[in-house]
């Protein structure tokens, strides 16, 4: 294998491709930290109050209307009120004309002016190593609503019964109020109930109003706990939102972003215009019971956690044929293939030794963080191969070209892990890099090696060589 270059280029290539079995295993072990880092997200967002939603004010006006109905009924004696009977023992029935009042579906009307104002403190929470964004918040809605425009969706003699008004909020979840929670009108303020879950999850507010003619504006403060988003429904014709935070990272998400941002390091604020024809949601609607929340509608922000470490080591798995091949690669290039050649043995630990890499960051990750656990892996990867190369492999002062090559090659993966945004451009230029410079290091390169002096037999290659020749006695 010495004497062929060609040869042990792809027996070195093969090698770099059997790495993809720990790489594999290093990646389930990831998995499943991941994974038990999200649970615990989970529960302790779930526990805290959860990803919360607004669904918005819905004014609900029942709706009855007088029928008609034929129904037989028994006859009655005029005299003695009694039932009466034929000759033969049956009761006689007459048909008669009865006026009834029936419920109609309630009339749904959303607001005409909806303005919110949100504001959130966030804190962490912890549970084990693992870190949980949840914030406490307070919004503070005001809203009216068209009355004059309920009347256009009644049919045939149905009547609205405005003394009976509602109106009802839907929440993603009750558990999460906490503090005030107060309707207002004018100085007026109106009793709140708990309003029965209208699908899966979801609860809300409900408050007996009377007749909303005789209202204009209501004001409406809620304060809730959550965790890992807060979403709102742009229910109203014309809706405007200002949310303000103390979290320096978010993340706008939903069916609108917002008309402007400012982002720092002490939080946020954002503010959203929605008017009514950015958003399918009708003004006055008939409907048997409540709707709920419309996922598709809602809009707001998600409180990222930027130091998703286990995104990164995912990444730095998929990445990890790639360092691994280009150690191999150097490791050929400068190693002395007429003395002592790397043995396919040397060439498996090295890469085992980078596989480790990817869980070194992880274990050291989750106690002090991404960048200081890239640091120490990084650094421990780096000296156990060049010791590695002065000893075992016998480098000599080449191995000084081996840590410069693992130096550039950390600090690319580290630009790769830090910005998606240029984790191609900086893979591409490495990997050409290494193709270009592989081709340079082996311009003159004889890769079927040194040819062997072909074996002839005496004379012609059909005469066998004369026998020798026997000692005379």
């Amino acid at each position: 294998m010495s004497r062929s270059a060609g040869l042990k280029f792809c027996i070195v290539g093969l090698l770099a491709l059997l790495m993809f079995i720990p790489l594999f295993f290093v990646g389930a072990v990831i998995d499943d930290r991941s994974s038990y880092s999200r649970d615990t997200v989970r529960t302790v967002s779930q526990e805290w109050g959860g990803a919360q939603t607004i669904g918005g004010p819905v004014l609900v006006i029942p709706v009855e209307e007088e029928v008609t109905e034929r129904k037989r009924r028994h006859r009655l004696d005029p005299e003695t009120g009694e039932k009466v009977m034929d000759a033969e023992g049956k009761w006689l029935l007459d048909w008669v004309d009865e006026t009834v009042v029936v419920n109609r579906p309630a009339i749904q009307l959303q607001p005409g002016q909806f303005n919110v104002s949100l504001d959130s403190t966030s804190e962490i929470r912890k549970r084990g190593i693992f870190e949980v964004p949840v914030y406490a918040a307070e919004a503070q809605m005001t809203f009216d609503f068209p009355t004059d425009k309920a009347a256009s969706v009644l049919t045939g003699k149905e009547r609205i019964i405005w003394e009976k008004a509602e109106l009802q909020m839907s929440l993603g979840s009750n558990r999460s109020l906490r503090g005030t929670a107060a309707l207002t009108h004018g100085k007026e303020t109106l009793a709140l109930e708990p309003l029965a879950p209208a699908g899966h999850g979801q609860g809300g507010v409900r408050a007996e109003i009377g007749d909303p003619r005789q209202r204009d504006t209501f004001a409406m403060t809620l304060g809730f706990n959550g965790a890992q988003s807060l979403h709102i429904v742009p229910a109203g014709r014309d809706t405007t939102v200002n949310m303000v935070s103390d979290w320096p990272h978010p993340s706008f998400t939903g069916a609108f972003l917002p008309n402007g941002s400012t982002i720092t390091e002490a939080g946020f604020e954002a503010n959203w215009s929605i008017p009514h024809l950015a958003r399918p949601i009708p003004q006055v609607q008939r409907t048997e019971a409540a709707t709920g929340i419309d996922r598709s509608q809602t809009f707001g922000v998600a409180f990222f956690q930027p130091n998703d470490f286990y995104q990164k080591a995912y990444r730095a798995g998929r990445y990890g044929i790639l360092y691994i091949a280009l150690t191999f690669l150097t490791v050929l290039l400068v190693e002395d293939r007429t003395r002592r050649p790397a043995h396919p043995v040397q060439y498996i630990l090295i890469g085992l030794a980078q596989s480790m890499f990817v869980l070194m960051m992880v274990a050291f990750a989750e106690q002090i963080g991404f960048g200081a656990a890239y640091a120490l892996a990084s650094a421990a990867t780096i000296g156990i191969l060049v010791m590695f190369g002065a000893t075992a492999l016998k480098l000599g002062k080449r191995v000084f070209v081996l840590g410069a090559m693992l130096a550039v090659l950390y600090a690319v993966l580290y630009l790769i892990l830090r910005s998606a945004d240029y984790a191609l451009l900086a893979g591409t230029c490495l990997a050409f890099a290494a193709l270009a410079g592989t081709m340079y290091a082996t311009r003159n390169e004889d890769w079927y090696g040194p040819e062997r002096p072909k074996r002839r037999w005496f004379g012609s290659d059909k005469t066998p060589p004369p026998a020798p020749a026997q000692p005379t006695p």
